[in-house]
């Protein structure tokens, strides 16, 4: 057995040993498995999230609804999963996004060092001082009519979403880029890279190669714990109705929708909390759990 096998074996059993985090990832899959297949189960169950029955609103669980109908009449489970195929989706996408863009820079600032090191690190601590949440409120009501784009764009139902994932993006990177710079730092000393500069390698070459595959797991760990924080801040937004826009279902919007009937029909309510509570604490664990996984310190 080689030690690149080896190495993955340890960490597997380590990360099996940390069983909040196992469970995580099983109910992650899960949720990740019934989001993406909503159009097949509504087949399956004859059940229709966007056809309105005003006769039939805020109605109990019942063999045709199963969870009930919302405010105007719509299946609230297949509301539910279109609204999880959102919201994982502007959260996963947005993550990677931002440790594509925090990767990039804590790199480039780690191994050239210097100024342009102090310049990258001080234009970072200026993001991170910016108080995040209004910011993010902020820029999610600027009106893009008046922006110069195009009505098929401003009028697109789609458009809010990628609006959200493009704001927390730009705003969502900085932790990736300070870990990946330390980490940098750290290895730019190593014998292996100064073995490559000896033998003439490019300074891009060296990031690529020889450096991130060495930096891999603080990204994980970082962008996997900050999937959880952008569930929560897609959710505010949209509960403030600077998100994710109707007749597009998130968690959120969902949220937004059940305030005013908060007594009347609280199961409005209670399931897109609830699913929005267990996927951020399960994002969470599963970090947690790969954190301890990926630790080279760790001891078996």
């Amino acid at each position: 057995m080689n030690a690149p096998q080896s190495m993955a074996r340890r960490m597997g059993r380590r990360f099996l040993q940390h069983r909040l985090a196992v469970a995580s990832l099983l109910t992650l899959l899960l949720l990740a498995l019934l989001s993406l297949g909503a159009p097949l189960l509504e087949d399956l169950l004859g059940l229709d999230g966007q056809t309105t029955n005003l006769f039939q609103r805020n109605q109990p669980p019942s063999l045709e609804h199963p969870l009930g109908t919302d405010e105007i009449g719509r299946d609230l489970l297949a509301r539910l999963l279109q609204g999880g195929r959102v919201s994982l989706a502007v959260a996963i996408v947005a993550a990677l996004a931002s440790a594509v863009i925090g990767t990039t820079i804590g790199v480039i600032a780690g191994y050239y060092g210097g100024r342009f090191d102090a310049l990258l690190m001080r234009f970072t601590d200026g993001v991170i001082s910016l108080p995040l949440l209004p910011l993010l409120i902020v820029l999610a009501a600027i009106d893009l009519s008046k922006l110069g784009l195009p009505p098929s764009v401003t009028q697109s139902e789609d458009v809010s979403l990628y609006r959200i994932i493009l704001i927390i993006s730009l705003v969502g990177w900085t932790t990736v880029a300070r870990l990946v710079r330390a980490e940098t730092l750290t290895l730019k000393q190593r014998e292996f890279v100064r073995a490559a500069v000896a033998q003439g390698a490019t300074g891009g070459r060296i990031m690529r190669v020889h450096i991130l595959p060495n930096a891999v797991s603080p990204i994980i760990v970082a962008t996997t714990l900050s999937v959880g924080n952008i569930i929560l801040f897609e959710s505010v937004l949209s509960f403030l109705g600077l998100g994710i826009q109707p007749p597009v279902a998130s968690w959120g919007n969902m949220l937004t929708n059940a305030q005013e009937l908060i007594w009347s029909a609280p199961q409005l309510a209670v399931w897109p909390g609830l699913l929005i509570f267990v996927t951020v604490i399960a994002f969470n664990f599963l970090g947690d759990g790969l954190q301890d996984a990926l630790d080279p310190r760790a001891v078996d």
